[in-house]
C-alpha cells in the first residue's frame, strides 16, 4: 500500500533523475568543445548554472560523469533500438527499421555520441567494461540479424561480424557532421542509409519503386 511519503518521493526521485540528466548533457557539450581532460568540476558546475557541492551530490566524479554520458549511448540503443530486431519481419525490414531508430537516437544524442566514441579510454577500467558489454551485445545482435539475412539470401555479404561491424561504424559516424539545423531532415538521411546500407552495402530485397 502506497503512503503519502511514497508519493511524495516519486516527484523527487523523478527531479533528481532530470538534473542528472542535465549535468550529463552539459559535460558532454563541454568534453566535446574542450576535450574531456581539459574540463573541471568546477567547469561543469557553473555550466549547469549549481555549486560545486550541489554537483558532487549527483556525482561524485568527473569520471562518473563521463560514465553516464557513455551509458546513455550505449546502453539506450540496446533497450530502445534492439527490440526492433524481435518485431515480425524479414531481416531487411528488421534492419531497416534499427538503421532508423539508430539515426533518430544519435540525432537526439549527436553530442554525447561524440564524447562517447572518442572520450571511452578515459574510463575506469571497471566502468569501460560496463560500456564495452553494451556495445559488444549490440554489434552480436545486428550480426545476427545479418547472418539471419545471409540464410534466407537476402544479404550477399561474405562475414557477418564484419558486415555488422561494418555498418555499426557507418551509422555512428554521422555523429561527425550531421546538425539538425541543415539542410538535411533526419528522415532523409535515414532514408539514404537504408538505402546504401541496406540495401546497397549489404545486398538487401531492393526496394519497391
Amino acid at each position: 500500500m502506497s503512503t503519502p511519503d511514497d508519493a511524495a518521493a516519486v516527484p523527487r526521485a523523478v527531479r533528481t533523475l532530470r538534473r542528472k540528466e542535465d549535468i550529463a548533457s552539459q559535460a558532454a557539450r563541454i568534453f566535446a568543445r574542450d576535450g574531456y581532460a581539459n574540463v573541471g568540476m568546477r567547469d561543469i558546475a557553473d555550466a549547469v548554472g549549481i555549486r560545486g557541492a550541489s554537483l558532487y551530490h549527483h556525482f561524485p566524479s568527473k569520471e562518473e560523469i563521463l560514465f553516464a554520458i557513455c551509458l546513455t549511448v550505449t546502453r539506450e540503443p540496446v533497450e530502445e533500438n534492439l527490440p526492433l530486431l524481435d518485431a515480425p519481419g524479414t531481416p531487411t525490414e528488421r534492419l531497416s527499421a534499427l538503421v532508423r531508430a539508430h539515426l533518430h537516437h544519435l540525432t537526439r544524442r549527436r553530442v554525447e555520441y561524440v564524447v562517447g566514441l572518442h572520450e571511452l579510454a578515459s574510463l575506469l577500467p571497471e566502468h569501460r567494461a560496463v560500456v564495452e558489454d553494451y556495445r559488444r551485445h549490440y554489434q552480436r545482435r545486428v550480426r545476427d540479424v545479418v547472418a539471419a539475412g545471409m540464410r534466407t539470401g537476402e544479404f550477399g555479404v561474405p562475414d557477418a561480424r564484419i558486415a555488422a561491424f561494418a555498418l555499426v561504424d557507418m551509422l555512428n559516424g554521422i555523429s561527425a557532421w550531421y546538425h539538425d539545423d541543415g539542410d538535411l531532415g533526419i528522415d532523409e538521411v535515414s532514408d539514404a542509409y537504408v538505402d546504401l546500407a541496406v540495401r546497397r552495402l549489404l545486398g538487401g530485397v531492393p526496394r519497391e519503386r
